[in-house]
């Protein structure tokens, strides 16, 4: 079946979709206000269709001889206590890495997560992506779930999970202890903040993510690599205060708005995801970490 792209969907229905991914918008409104405009069935059929495919959630598979992975358990005595994640690192690598922790959606750490972990690394690094649903059994399986759960957690005990993820890393025998980090939505997030939080940092990606206030962004001292979304007003309205905050701090960073695209333009198990834009976004980030992880 062909995959369809956001250009299929009315751009009310995208923006509504948007709201009910973040907790904005309940199932029932989405297709209420959405089947007002395109009609009751369409808005269920476009619901249907917004919603992951985590079929496609196998650029790297499992079993990719490539690079190997373990589920792992650390500590978050500021959290929730432990934390359990998955790592994964090339196939035989000999000595420390440097390492980055990839930190997931509003969602948990659902199969298209796990696949980045393993995107990242089959590229090189030692890679750690925690699950902040674990105080509450893991992921469920299925994304409208793992909102939920997600937005029933303490939000500054669910940052510090990720936060002692990042500490983990630093000290972590398998790491060189030069730690980045890559995270979406959410977790682009949770990116901004290491940075203003971890003088250590290394490198930090973020991905469409809520921007820290400007009055944190003195502390930053990791280089940042930004990437955001054409059509993705809520977040964007972020932007122009904290570039203007980064720029009058003398910080180290680089920006890219991507035409054209949807918040979650990397995710290529929902028709918001733009194949050009994520792969470039990919390899930007890549060489990125190449350049401050080495």
């Amino acid at each position: 079946m062909k995959r369809k792209s956001a250009a299929d969907f009315d751009p009310f229905v995208l923006e509504l979709f948007d709201g009910y991914v973040h907790g904005r918008v309940t199932r029932r409104e989405f297709l209420d206000r959405a089947g007002a405009v395109v009609g009751a069935a369409a808005a269920a059929a476009a619901l249907a269709a917004l919603s992951p495919d985590y079929a496609r959630a196998n650029q790297v598979p499992p079993d990719d001889p490539a690079m190997e992975w373990r589920r792992v358990e650390y500590p978050s005595p500021e959290g929730h206590g432990t934390i359990r994640g998955l790592m994964a690192k090339p196939a035989g690598a000999a000595g420390p890495l440097p390492a980055v922790l990839v930190v997931h959606e509003n969602r948990g750490l659902n199969p298209y997560i796990e696949d980045v972990v393993r995107r990242t690394a089959t590229a090189g690094f030692l890679a750690l992506g925690p699950d902040g649903l674990s105080p509450l059994g893991g992921y469920p399986g299925t994304d409208e779930q793992g909102r939920e759960m997600q937005a029933s957690l303490d939000p500054a005990k669910l940052m510090e999970d990720f936060f002692a993820g990042f500490e983990h890393l630093l000290t972590h025998p398998e790491s060189t202890g030069k730690v980045g980090a890559v995270g979406f939505c959410y977790g682009g997030g949770v990116c901004n903040a290491l940075a203003a939080n971890y003088p250590e940092m290394s490198a930090s990606v973020p991905y469409y993510g809520r921007q820290v206030a400007v009055e944190e962004v003195p502390a930053i001292r990791a280089p940042l690599l930004l990437h955001y979304a054409e059509n993705d007003p809520r977040i964007n309205a972020g932007w122009p205060a904290y570039e203007v905050a980064l720029r009058e701090h003398g910080k180290t960073y680089e920006a890219h708005l991507y035409q054209g695209t949807q918040h979650g333009f990397h995710n290529d198990t929902t028709p918001r995801y733009d194949e050009e834009a994520a792969a470039l976004s990919w390899e930007r980030t890549l060489a990125f970490f190449r350049t401050h992880l080495a």
